[in-house]
């Protein structure tokens, strides 16, 4: 049984929660955000307090009802807070700069590497740390993986991108014989 299911969504100040049957719009500083909840599960707004419930008692129900309360959770954070991801460039000549929503990067590569960012993510560069911002949590966590896939971490050097926080196990190189 989902004890995370069961959890209220205290709604802040400044966010609202629009309910229209299985369909959720939240609303809030930083834009807003949809989302169409399965069926099985009902949800409830009193009082700036948001619950879920389930309406039938399944296998898939039961697996989707702690799911389905934190991404309505993840959307009311995003519209009044917001997320980042950090990524860290590592690397002799690896250099990353931002403009508009474009980051070019020299990632050792004949040429250099043009990225994207889809809209609603915001990028700053300090140094070597490259700082992805958005209101939508899938996408600032999609748009930093697609990052990172340009150039992973390799483990005998540790040459790459790479989460702040993520820590590479490093490999000992090739030793000369002695013969």
């Amino acid at each position: 049984m989902s004890r995370i299911g069961r959890k209220p969504i205290t709604v802040p100040a400044g966010v609202t929660v629009e309910l229209n049957g299985q369909h959720v719009k939240v609303t809030g500083p930083k834009g807003n955000l949809e989302l169409t909840l399965l069926p099985g599960i009902s949800i409830e707004q009193s009082d700036g307090v948001v619950t879920l419930a389930k309406v039938v008692e399944t296998a898939e129900t039961g697996r989707l009802y702690g799911l389905s309360r934190t991404l309505v959770d993840n959307m009311v954070i995003g519209v009044s807070q917001g997320f980042t991801r950090a990524l860290e460039i590592n690397g002799v000549g690896f250099r990353a700069a931002v403009a508009g929503n474009i980051i070019n990067l020299s990632l050792g590569f004949s040429h250099p590497v043009v990225f994207t960012l889809p809209d609603g993510v915001e990028a700053k560069i300090e140094k070597n740390i490259v700082t992805l911002s958005g209101f939508d949590k899938q996408l600032v966590g999609q748009a930093a993986a697609n990052l990172r896939s340009l150039k992973k971490p390799e483990p005998y050097k540790g040459k790459g991108i790479k989460y702040v926080e993520e820590t590479i196990r490093r490999k000992a190189g090739k030793t000369a014989t002695k013969g």
